[in-house]
């Protein structure tokens, strides 16, 4: 889905080496490519931030779907840069060496053993799992964390519970973005897998815990990025959970500050990154289904688009936010995904 209706390409582009299914009939197969190419021919170049996550990534056959979807991006033209979390692995990982994952007012309490681990999962497991992922079609991606570089510098923050301010250790808030790093490896044509762990700006010499929603809108608005693609477990914005024909395809920056408050606490976060990035200067953020294979592909490549589309307020070629029933839809996962860091 595109904030505009795609030109004709006037020159062709190189789709050899293109795997577009083997289930398709050759004519389908030239439909998929020719409804394709408009969009191909648009975003040539355009820097996409994707913030990976929910079950995309921990289904193997989601997983590896996500690295072609990647690869793809960057074979045709585009800049994919992968920002992560990693939730469900520290919480695993707590479990198996018999730390308590505990959690205030829906923010893990990230004690200094717990930040071990949690630095732990997310740069030597998570990351090193994909960049494997993405490296099998080709020495694409390297992985590196908020602490290289001076990426990502981060302030220590409080949960909020009945009112009153609460210590949850070490977890902090993206305050300052350095995205040099990241835009020496595109520039070097490599795919760039950004781990959320973060200096604490007033003592360096800390490593703070931090959302990964927040960071993939700070990176998007810091490298800015012409898209930000957010992958959840929900289909998109829903206006009136569970009821499914509440679905927003699109809606502008100031109808989503007016409906944050009524939503589910688990998409708040993944709502609020969409809302800073087009306000930074992102021209469109995206919420999207994780749990459909090769879901980005069928946002960035196709008309119809999926999911839900926030774009700035400014953007005149918008219509007034559409609710519509969603299509093709098997899961009906309520979204409960934290909002906290992992």
């Amino acid at each position: 889905m595109s904030d505009q209706t795609p030109s004709a390409p006037d020159a062709p582009l190189d789709l050899s080496g293109i795997d577009v299914g083997e289930d398709l009939s050759p004519s389908q197969k030239a439909e998929v490519l020719l409804e394709a190419l408009p969009w191909l021919r648009q975003f040539h170049g355009a820097l996409v931030v994707v913030k990976y996550g929910g079950n995309a990534m921990i289904d193997d056959t989601l997983k590896a779907a996500f690295a072609e979807d990647m690869v793809f991006l960057r074979q045709v033209g585009l800049r994919p840069v992968i920002v992560h979390g990693g939730g469900p692995q520290i919480s695993e990982m707590l479990g198996r060496l018999g730390i308590e994952s505990e959690f205030r007012g829906g923010l893990r309490v990230t004690t200094p053993e717990a930040m071990d681990v949690v630095r732990m999962v997310l740069t030597g497991k998570v990351s090193r799992e994909l960049v494997g992922l993405l490296n099998a079609h080709g020495p694409h991606a390297v992985g590196l964390s908020g602490e290289d570089g001076g990426l990502l510098r981060a302030r220590r923050r409080h949960a909020t519970v009945d009112g009153e301010a609460v210590d949850v250790g070490l977890v902090g808030d993206v305050v300052d973005v350095d995205p040099r790093a990241v835009q020496d490896l595109l520039d070097a044509g490599r795919i760039p897998v950004v781990s959320t762990v973060a200096p604490d700006i007033l003592d360096p010499t800390q490593v703070l815990n931090v959302n990964a929603d927040t960071a993939a809108a700070a990176l998007a608005v810091a490298l800015r990025a012409r898209k930000l693609i957010v992958l959840t477990d929900v289909e998109g914005l829903y206006t009136s959970w569970p009821d499914r024909t509440s679905l927003v395809s699109q809606i502008t920056a100031s109808a989503l500050d007016t409906l944050l408050p009524s939503l589910e606490s688990g998409m708040v976060p993944k709502m609020e990154a969409c809302l800073r990035a087009v306000r930074g200067g992102v021209r469109e953020a995206h919420v999207i289904d994780g749990r459909v294979a090769h879901s980005v592909l069928m946002e960035v490549f196709t008309t119809r688009g999926i999911g839900t589309m926030v774009v700035p307020d400014s953007d005149g070629r918008l219509n007034p936010p559409t609710i519509s029933a969603p299509a093709g839809s098997s899961g009906t996962t309520t979204p409960t995904t934290d909002g906290d860091p992992q």
